[in-house]
């Protein structure tokens, strides 16, 4: 177990260490990006001198490593700054938008994972017959369409022709839990059908491999039925690289949404992300690219403890 505790440990240092890399190129990215916020501001009219002073005001003259560690010690203490453009609190206003990715990536984990685990499970009970053909060809296709193309036609004919879902996912805090998931059925779908080709195809193939051990040979020699060897006996066995991409999948949810929540108007991180890209505010631009680095990080770090600690070899060194 000390050898599992000290792997752990060392994950977790190489996580803080990549998290502070990833701080360093995200300001370094926001610094070197065209344009000039003051002159967002202010538009196209203002005057040399109210430029300047703007500038001054806003801290852009200062050099940029004073103004990194500025940035990072106040972020380290929860403090993400002021918006440039709005002059309200990056914190407040995110935290509403992140609740609300969290809540549309929830929902479409607790539909995709236990669906890919099971059409996993199905593809292997009927290895390489007409289910598992159907199976790994539908989830191909799907994640082979760009999201936003599945997430216009799902509108198009869901939500146009069929009427059965809202083309634009507007939530409201006064909302019912039922109103908001009819409002995110759409983007809930894309979502699912994006992640679910992946997570199928490395639960088959994790189960497969396990498939070729010796004691899964035992197990059907006992008499077992298929379906007694693989959820008992292969799927248990497997749940290392399973677990890791679903938390691969899990991260895509929350960090790729963007283009989702942009194509469906949803108010979430994405969309306030891209709606002050376009205006050059820096301080948002850099907090939003931290928070999806530290998610991003944060569960692929989960994903390798899991592994670690899922791995007897490391629990039980010789």
């Amino acid at each position: 177990m000390g050898v599992a505790l000290k792997l752990v440990a060392q994950r977790l240092a190489l996580g803080l260490l990549l998290m502070l890399l990833v701080s360093i190129l995200i300001f370094a990215g926001t610094i070197i990006l065209p344009g000039d916020v003051a002159q967002s501001i202010l538009g196209q009219s203002a005057t040399p001198e109210a430029l300047a002073n703007l500038r001054e005001e806003l801290g852009l003259n200062e050099p940029a490593v004073s103004r990194y560690f500025s940035w990072l010690g106040g972020v380290l203490q929860g403090d993400l700054g002021t918006a440039l453009t709005s002059g309200q609190d990056i914190a407040s206003s995110i935290g509403s938008r992140l609740s609300n990715t969290l809540f549309l990536a929830m929902w479409a984990a607790v539909i995709s994972v236990p669906l890919a685990i099971f059409l996993g499970l199905l593809a292997v009970r009927y290895r390489d017959r007409w289910p598992d053909k159907l199976i790994s060809g539908v989830t191909l296709a799907s994640i082979s369409i760009p999201e936003f193309l599945i997430g216009y036609l799902l509108m198009y004919y869901i939500g146009v022709k069929l009427r059965w879902a809202p083309t634009v996912s507007m939530i409201y805090d006064s909302m019912s839990l039922g109103q908001k998931l009819q409002a995110i059925a759409l983007p809930v779908a894309v979502l699912t059908l994006v992640v679910l080709a992946h997570m199928m195809r490395m639960t088959r193939a994790a189960i497969l491999n396990v498939m070729q051990s010796a004691y899964i040979e035992t197990a059907e020699l006992k008499g077992l039925t298929m379906f007694k060897v693989i959820w008992r006996h292969a799927f248990p066995n497997s749940i290392s690289p399973i677990v890791n991409v679903v938390m691969l999948n899990l991260a895509y949810l929350v960090v790729g949404v963007v283009v989702v929540e942009v194509v469906f108007t949803y108010p979430g991180m994405g969309q306030y992300l891209v709606d002050h890209v376009s205006k050059r505010d820096l301080p948002v631009v850099q907090a939003c690219g931290l928070i999806f680095a530290a998610v991003y990080i944060g569960l692929n770090m989960v994903a390798d403890i899991v592994a670690i600690l899922a791995n007897p070899r490391l629990r039980h060194p010789k």
